[in-house]
């Protein structure tokens, strides 16, 4: 240990601490937007919109068959071709939002569909259609199923943002690289890069651990 240089810890501390920052700002951003494109595929998928459900069917396919990283690309550098042009910041947001929503949809459907079938015929005996059976049977019901997987889902986009680093965001990974690059301590900054990561996914564990009691 007596080889590690701790001033690049410290000299690392203030510039760490803004690229986690910018990791939180692009995690909560593309957190909101996967979470209300996710829950509205997935109140589809479980509905009765045939032409809808294909599309979102292979959209899905294509999220869970593909790298993130890849997805990150295609957002970069292939959207501005077709006229959608975005900052860096932004393309992040994007491309994790696109990547973490399909998750999302396939979650909100199993626990859509893990609710007995008798609800849903009760519902619609008493003159519910089968919109209202979800919206106001089945959603409320399934949400204590869908939290476990949907808080992972949290923790697996945090940990997916460090991709982003590729397309020059200065989140928390680049924010690493850069300062290696400049000090020439890869093992004291990819260190201290493991121990923010692991105190920002130790928080968010806390949180989902919590909700899950309050659910249950």
């Amino acid at each position: 240990m007596g080889d590690f240089d701790w001033g690049a810890i410290w000299y690392g501390v203030p510039y760490m601490l803004q690229g986690a920052l910018v990791t939180l700002e692009i995690s909560i951003c593309a957190m909101i937007v996967a979470s209300v494109v996710g829950l509205v595929m997935g109140l589809i998928s479980a509905s009765d919109l045939r032409v809808l459900k294909v599309f979102i069917r292979a959209y899905v396919y294509f999220v869970r068959g593909t790298p993130a990283l890849v997805q990150i690309f295609l957002v970069y550098f292939a959207l501005p071709r077709i006229g959608f042009e975005f900052s860096a910041f932004w393309s992040g947001v994007v491309a994790l939002a696109f990547n973490s929503a399909g998750f999302i949809a396939e979650i909100v459907r199993a626990g859509l569909q893990s609710i007995d079938a008798g609800q849903s015929e009760a519902a619609l005996s008493i003159g519910m259609t089968n919109r209202q059976s979800i919206m106001f049977i089945l959603l409320p019901q399934s949400l204590r199923r869908m939290t476990p997987p949907l808080t992972n889902e949290v923790i697996t986009l945090v940990k997916s943002s460090s991709l982003l680093s590729v397309i020059s965001i200065t989140e928390l990974t680049r924010t690493a690289q850069l300062i290696i690059a400049e000090r020439f301590v890869p093992f004291e900054l990819y260190a201290a890069l493991a121990v923010y990561y692991l105190v920002i996914i130790s928080v968010l564990s806390w949180c989902s651990e919590y909700l899950e009691k309050r659910m249950a």
